[in-house]
């Protein structure tokens, strides 16, 4: 399976901006649904955005609709998540992950995940 690696959280005013990156390794993302989700403490993980095979389709979680832009580079190895006006519930583990199947949103079809990375938006 590919493997994945996420970074660029990190600490933000409510109001402020952060991009994260998801490397690929063994494989690229033109193989996958990509896709991010988050976790904060004591709540279920939450799908946030997705990114389909064909780079074509993207589907956003109703929050985050219209802040956050979920993309990939041109050889398909890194995926990206803009998040643009933050606010403090946003603020979770950001985790990506890659599903060889099916479209889907559901964390139990992904299977391939990153370690995550911290975003606290602070108020």
């Amino acid at each position: 399976q590919v493997r994945l690696a996420e970074s660029g959280g990190g600490l933000v005013q409510a109001g402020g901006s952060l991009r994260l990156s998801c490397a690929a390794s063994g494989d690229v993302f033109g193989n996958y649904h990509g896709a991010w989700f988050r976790q904060a403490p004591g709540k279920e993980r939450e799908f946030v955005a997705g990114l389909s095979k064909s780079s074509i389709i993207k589907h956003y979680e109703n929050s985050v609709k219209g802040r956050f832009t979920i993309s990939s580079d041109s050889g398909k190895r890194t995926l990206y998540l803009e998040m643009n006006n933050l606010k403090p519930e946003d603020t979770a583990m950001y985790y990506c992950a890659a599903n060889s199947a099916a479209w889907s949103t559901l964390p139990s079809d992904f299977g391939s995940w990153g370690q995550g990375t911290q975003v606290t938006v602070s108020s």
